[in-house]
């Protein structure tokens, strides 16, 4: 991810906001949303690689301007969810964080669902011999 820090001129001074900073508030505004398993660091080999959470940044490319901003957001959602229930939450939750929190104005946000987190089925005891 490019680090730019972007000017904002104030009467006081300039106030600058680092990409990573942005994407940040994307990643977390992201996963915060139900049926966001979590974020996607690409596909390796066909299949999506799932971050931690220290990782929200990576799944998240964003372009900030003086006064606008953009994302786009990789993410793995929960087997079982509405992918585009989902996918417009992501986006308004994004949206939302983002301009309260850079006072940028939001002009997309992107969501690629790159795989789907199946629950771990719960390993069966061997029976036991008596």
């Amino acid at each position: 991810m490019e680090r730019t820090d972007h000017n904002h001129e104030e009467g006081f001074g300039s106030i600058k906001i680092a990409n990573e900073v942005v994407g940040i508030i994307a990643g977390l505004a992201a996963t915060e949303v139900e049926g966001v398993a979590g974020m996607s660091g690409g596909l390796a080999g066909g299949i999506a690689e799932m971050l931690g959470r220290r990782n929200l940044a990576k799944g998240v490319k964003v372009e900030v301007g003086e006064r606008e901003a953009a994302c786009d957001l990789f993410i793995i959602v929960e087997y079982g969810a509405r992918i585009p229930d989902v996918a417009w939450k992501v986006q308004q939750n994004v949206k939302k964080a983002i301009e309260s929190m850079t006072g940028r104005t939001v002009v997309e946000v992107n969501v690629h669902v790159q795989g789907v987190h199946f629950p771990q089925e719960e390993k069966a005891e061997p029976p036991r011999v008596r």
